[in-house]
């Protein structure tokens, strides 16, 4: 009783385990919880499924991987010095650098050894390591699925099924006795690979060419083929064991005879210590902040700008969803930008709720009504909405202009973009950043191999887009970080540090300094332009860029006014002397003249003809004006015809008349059907509401503590409800003792007398139930009340307080005491 017996299963592992170690196992491995187990042996079943330790490999470092793959291919159970000697080999080859090698591994073996047993993927004391049957199945050799070791199958495994004849034939050429029992040949056999004297001599007798079959296969893969007459070099080899058959044409070298080759050694080169994140350049962390600011005032500005070009309704879907290639042209021209980067944009507003679709017939992109709010927060704040959404999103822009699995193009705004590990990938990338010092720009192909050592199995898993998404993924966050603003000049700003670490406030506050202050200004030139030397306030940006058009962008904007910009800006519903009066109050030049000229000259034509629906009809008051209209080649497709003096009417719609007459050179205005000018302002055009789209998730999430807690006791619960000795009901005439696992049976009268009896005393009670659906079960309760027909007590198998109706319970037994059963 006083003495620990080491566990047989891994069930038993897991149940001498304490409850923070299971919770650790059930954080690691979320998967588990769903739905949670009933007890501990379920837990272990479910822990061992092939796609749940799948799932656990593809979570571990390259050298907690190497551990795993080395277990795969030691005996089982394997000593710790075994596992060890595999990792490290048995020393009689090293050189300083090899010692150098062996330390680092033997210092990092408990902890990788730590990781797998949290994992459930080992269990067993230090003595006896066990592998779980499923991993040493995915992990270990076989000629379909190639050890990642390179190792091939033991001498055992090569030789069954081979003749005792021909295990004769091995042990008289590699000049051991001779043994009728095949068992004893192979363990012979076995015994010379593994006996590093012996094998020398052997292999010093070997041809050179045959040494160098060998130096092929050593590392693996293991097999190779050969002909029906081998050349001499591989019948020396194959006669003495040293390859093996597997079918008339492959051959395979053993396990024993490669680890000898490689000095015992599971891997070429063990890697126990993370890459080293290496610095490409170390930048004033000053500079760094200030051009990340800048690129973030960028971003902000790009974003509108982009909204703003759909604000009047945007380009409708296509049928299989998302944006066309041509409209995605069309946004990257009017943005100036190259074609990804303005996928990236159009992701990031629709992945920050900017941006969605109308749900019209006609479906059509269109900003939505948070666009509206978005605009109405300060510059910092805009910028962290926008770095908060671009972070768990798990759209990868990156992918457009791709194909799919089936060859399909991926579009912007397209159904396939969604990569689970972006956000994963994205959070790591930019951790790696923030543990080097400030100012620290990093190597980014040292970047990659620390995102591949920490993810083997994720990183050489292929995929649609290629075989290892994600280090693209990797690169691309480098990128899209840039253009964000989360990192200035290639390292990480303080603001983006902040946002990491502390929260949205933190960062808006370091952000807030390091943006230019708004400006209520221009600066009006007589060539019809209007420079902006900085960002100017929300209302003036607004009603100038419907007054003129953007003529370039940079550190200062420069606004041109055109005739069609005027007349834009009098369809809205601005008089020629409120345009006069906007330029003089926010301009710190004069207003120059020809600038008056223009908005007067547009101010006096603009309305002198009016357009209405006929189908569509044009009015003047002046006669002579018609008669220039009609008499316009380029009139010929409106098919106008005069009905009055000072009416012409066409068969076009307003719309394209209006547009038609304006493009011949005059200046219409739209009237309503009372004869009032219609007034048009821009921006109208709003989704209805909509919320931002939900990351897909990389597996079951991550739970809480207070989940794990409640699980961690059902659990013990459940178990404690499986595992407890029971005694056999009483042994009356109307009583009858059932077999392990069935319910037990026991009359009413029995049955009120022994829970009444349990509640009194505060004991526990095993009973048989049938709910109201008819289904049984076994439950271990503590009565605390019985009345009414009905027991309420804490249900130990459910791990919380239950009423049960007395004519369903089927039967009732006491628990055996300790030491009974």
């Amino acid at each position: 009783m006083g003495t620990t017996t080491p566990p047989r299963t891994l069930a038993e592992a897991l149940r001498a385990r304490g409850d923070e170690s299971l919770a650790g196992l059930l954080r690691a491995r979320p998967d588990l919880l769903n739905p949670v187990p009933n007890d501990i042996t379920q837990l272990a079943t479910r822990a061992g499924t092939r796609a749940s330790v799948v799932r656990a490999l593809e979570h571990l470092d390259r050298f907690a991987l190497q551990t795993a793959e080395a277990l795969a291919v030691a005996p089982d159970p394997a000593p710790y010095d075994t596992l060890l000697s595999l990792l490290t080999g048995d020393g009689l080859d090293d050189g300083e650098q090899r010692d150098d090698a062996g330390a680092a591994v033997t210092a990092a073996l408990p902890g990788a050894l730590a990781t797998l047993r949290e994992q459930a993927l080992v269990w067993g004391e230090d003595e006896r390591l066990r592998l779980v049957r499923t991993a040493r199945e995915l992990l270990a050799p076989s000629p379909q699925h190639p050890s990642p070791t390179g190792l091939g199958p033991t001498v055992a495994e090569a030789t069954a099924g081979m003749s005792p004849g021909r295990l004769q034939e091995i042990l008289a050429a590699t000049g051991l006795p001779a043994t009728h029992d095949p068992v004893s040949a192979v363990a012979a056999l076995s015994a010379l690979f593994t006996d590093r004297t012996r094998m020398a001599e052997l292999l010093d007798t070997a041809p050179v060419e045959a040494l160098s079959v060998l130096d092929r296969l050593v590392w693996g893969p293991p097999y190779g083929e050969v002909t029906p007459n081998p050349t001499p070099p591989v019948k020396w080899l194959r006669d003495r064991g040293l390859l093996l058959p597997v079918s008339t044409r492959t051959v395979v070298l053993p396990r024993e005879a490669a680890l000898h080759l490689r000095a015992g050694r599971a891997h070429r080169v063990p890697e126990p210590v993370p890459p080293v994140v290496a610095a490409a350049a170390e930048r004033d962390p000053q500079a760094v902040d200030r051009a990340a600011a800048g690129q973030a005032f960028t971003a902000l500005s790009t974003v509108e700008e982009l909204l703003k070009l759909w604000n009047g309704g945007g380009p409708a879907i296509l049928r299989a969803g998302g944006l066309s290639v041509r409209e995605l042209k069309r946004v990257a021209a009017a943005l100036e930008v190259t074609e990804p980067i303005a996928a990236f944009w159009v992701e990031l507003a629709y992945a920050a709720g900017l941006l969605a679709t109308d749900g019209e017939t006609d479906e059509r992109y269109a900003p939505t009504p948070a666009y509206d709010e978005w605009l109405d927060l300060s510059a910092q704040d805009r910028w962290t909405h926008l770095a908060t959404a671009w972070l768990p999103a798990t759209r990868v822009p990156g992918l457009v202009g791709g194909q799919d699995a089936k060859g399909r193009a991926l579009s912007a705004l397209g159904p396939e973009l969604d990569r689970s590990a972006a956000p994963d990938v994205r959070r790591r990338v930019l951790a790696l950043f923030a543990e080097l010092p400030p100012g620290t720009a990093p190597d980014p192909e040292t970047l990659l191999q620390r995102l591949r050592w920490e993810r083997p199995l994720r990183s050489s898993a292929p995929s649609a887009e290629g075989t290892d998404l994600r280090s693209r993924l990797a690169l691309w966050t480098l990128n899209e970080s840039e253009l964000l603003g989360i990192t200035g000049r290639g390292a990480l700003s303080a603001q983006a540090r902040a946002l990491l670490n502390e929260g949205e406030e933190a960062a808006a506050a370091l952000l807030a300094p390091l943006l230019p202050e708004p400006l209520d200004h221009v600066l009006l030139q007589a060539d019809l332009t209007a420079v902006a030397p900085g960002p100017l306030e929300r209302p003036l940006a607004e009603t100038l860029s419907v007054l003129a058009d953007v003529e370039s962008k940079g550190g200062a904007t420069v606004y041109r006014f055109t005739p069609g910009s005027v007349r834009r800006a009098l369809d809205a519903g601005q008089a020629a002397a409120d345009l006069h009066a906007f330029l003089a109050a926010h301009s710190r030049t004069p207003v120059p003249q020809p600038l008056s000229y223009l908005i007067d000259d547009v101010a006096r034509r603009h309305g002198h003809l009016r357009i209405g629906a006929a189908s569509a009809y044009v009015r003047c008051d002046d006669e002579a004006v018609l008669n220039e209209i009609l008499a316009d080649r380029r009139s010929t497709g409106l098919r106008l015809r005069r009905l009055a003096p000072t009416v012409l009417a066409s068969q076009a719609d307003p719309g394209a008349l209006l547009e038609a007459l304006r493009e011949m050179g005059y200046a219409p205005a739209a009237e309503s059907a009372e004869g009032d000018v219609l007034i048009t302002r821009a921006g109208a055009r709003r989704t209805p509401p909509r919320t931002p789209p939900t990351p897909v998730p990389e597996g079951p999430p991550t739970p809480d503590d207070t989940l794990l807690g409640a699980a961690v006791r059902a659990i013990r619960a459940g178990d404690t409800a499986a595992t407890v000795v029971r005694k056999d009901p009483a042994n009356t005439a109307s009583s009858s003792t059932t077999a392990s696992g069935s319910l037990p049976r026991t009359t009413s009268a029995e049955t009120l007398a022994t829970v009444q009896a349990a509640a009194m005393t505060g004991t526990a009670v095993w009973i048989g139930y049938v709910n109201a659906e008819g289904a049984a079960s076994q439950r271990v309760i503590a009565p605390v009340r019985v009345e009414g027909g009905f027991v309420t007590a804490y249900d130990h198998t459910a791990d919380e307080v239950r009423t049960f109706a007395l004519h369903r319970i089927t039967g009732v037994a006491e628990l055996a005491e300790d030491g009974e059963g």
